[in-house]
């Protein structure tokens, strides 16, 4: 069975390394002239020869996503079920060989948390767990959905990489989104930061995608955590496996978030540094490539980049987060995931989205539009078709 696999090993990391930083003004203005862009004007528009190009970049992304998505940010909250895990990753704060407290949100702490998230006004949610199979699997989050299913209109997920028909029953419990990083598309020294665990099956996490695809869920997230690896080939090889989910699974929506390496209990300092203007070249970049993507930016990002970035690409944002579970009101000082950057309120967020003449939106799709038919693609059935 084809998977993006086969795609994948059609490339060689170093060549399309050398290919980016090998790019000219010339292939710039080629590129940036053209009104449909293909993978190869991606390659050009996050290569160094583009920087000088950014400020044109910034203008036609902001001229793009207001054609598209209109002047709108969808808000979202993540609520983190569990810090249990099984992986010994060298850049995060739950990996297993960090010899702190565990622990794993019950049925009644779950409702205390979505309540502290209502009362903020959140209709969508991302749950976020570590990798525990033996505690937090499918039953779990099955459980856990079951609970929160009649008090959000969106439930995404970012767990770890599950089988097909697990995916297919989180589709049928409501689930809206899958979000799966691949951390970095280096497969030569990806085990050099999965040291242990299921995540150090390079193969396995790549094919995760297709499994997601073939089980109909609306929407896939996808994204690289930048630090670890040259960003610029990294997210090439993002965008290449966004390109062929599209064409594969073309009833699907998609998204890309990027996620910088931040400050956690035990992890290592970046090996590359990917400064603001870099980051805004690479949204601008995603979003000339592809106007219909969806760009997330999450509180990983400081306050100042957060609030300049808004008309430039961005379609959701979240606000408030807490990266532990348990931190809104059950245990606050439970370990957390990474340090977040943007610690301001919700109600400051939005106030920043609204000054900048955007509207934040809590809702923007809601499960009734499907329920026609649970074989069919959510996609047909978005408010936004």
């Amino acid at each position: 069975m084809t998977t993006f696999k086969s795609v994948f090993k059609q490339y060689n990391w170093n060549e399309i390394k050398s290919k980016i930083y090998q790019t000219t003004t010339k292939d710039v203005e080629n590129s940036l002239a053209k009104s449909k862009k293909n993978l190869d004007d991606f390659l050009v528009m996050i290569s160094p020869a583009a920087q000088p190009y950014l400020e044109l970049m910034a203008q036609k992304s902001h001229e793009l996503t207001k054609k598209r998505f209109g002047k709108t940010i969808q808000m979202y909250a993540p609520l983190y079920l569990s810090n249990e895990c099984q992986n010994i990753c060298t850049y995060c704060g739950f990996s297993l060989d960090n010899k702190i407290k565990r622990k794993t949100l019950s049925d009644s702490e779950i409702k205390l948390e979505v309540q502290a998230l209502k009362n903020l006004g959140f209709d969508h949610v991302l749950l976020v767990t570590g990798e525990a199979n033996y505690t937090v699997n499918i039953n779990y989050f099955l459980n856990a959905i079951a609970q929160i299913r009649k008090d959000f209109s969106i439930i995404s997920i970012e767990v770890q990489p599950l089988s097909q028909e697990e995916y297919e029953r989180l589709h049928q419990a409501g689930v809206y989104s899958v979000l799966v990083y691949q951390e970095t598309y280096h497969q030569e020294v990806y085990k050099k930061y999965h040291t242990k665990g299921k995540k150090s099956n390079f193969d396995f996490r790549l094919d995760t995608p297709d499994r997601i695809g073939k089980a109909g869920i609306h929407k896939i997230g996808l994204g690289v955590l930048l630090g670890l690896e040259d960003w610029r080939a990294d997210s090439f090889f993002n965008a290449l496996h966004l390109d062929y989910l599209q064409k594969t699974y073309w009833q699907t929506k998609y998204s890309v978030s990027f996620p910088r390496l931040r400050p956690a209990e035990g992890i290592i300092e970046p090996n590359f540094i990917m400064d603001d203007k870099d980051l805004t070249q690479l949204i601008c970049a995603y979003r000339l490539w592809n106007e219909n993507l969806e760009i997330s930016i999450s509180t990983r990002e400081n306050e100042k980049f957060r609030n300049n970035i808004i008309p430039i690409g961005t379609t959701s944002m979240s606000a408030g987060s807490k990266t532990n579970p348990g931190g809104y009101v059950v245990d606050p000082q439970s370990l957390e995931q990474f340090e977040i950057s943007d610690e301001r309120s919700v109600a400051e967020i939005t106030k920043i989205i609204t000054e900048r003449g955007y509207e934040p939106v809590w809702k923007d799709w809601d499960r009734t539009f499907s329920q026609t038919s649970k074989v069919k693609s959510l996609k047909e059935n978005s408010v936004f078709n």
